[in-house]
């Protein structure tokens, strides 16, 4: 698991107060993608942040969409928000295609990981 700044390398566009970019970064930087055994921030499975007043909304690509974990990394996700955000915080995980997943999106070190 890579740690939550690997999002420098690879960014997602982000909307919402500054003070609130890193807890969401840390969040998302400790859930894992169980088939690749990497964080989603790596393998740029973190299409966009939007955080207007108490609502947060994440939107999510998988690199295929036959991924059998898909499930799992979204609970993953919101759990991960869960706990890294204020209790009155609403989070809505999206799974979106659209951008579609490309390999473009991964980190360096996901790329090296992988032998591209």
């Amino acid at each position: 698991m890579s740690a939550p700044d690997a999002v420098v390398a690879q960014p997602f566009p982000y909307a919402g107060p500054e003070e609130l970019r890193a807890p969401v970064i840390a969040a998302l930087g400790r859930v894992v993608d169980p088939e690749l055994a990497m964080a989603i921030l790596d393998v740029g499975l973190v299409v966009g942040v939007r955080v207007d007043g108490n609502d947060l909304q994440v939107l999510l690509t998988m690199t295929s969409a036959a991924c059998p974990v898909a499930d799992v990394i979204v609970d993953d996700a919101w759990n991960e928000l869960t706990r890294g955000m204020p209790a009155s915080f609403t989070i809505d995980i999206q799974l979106v295609w659209e951008p579609e997943w490309t390999a473009a999106r991964m980190s360096d070190r996901a790329r090296r990981f992988m032998g591209w």
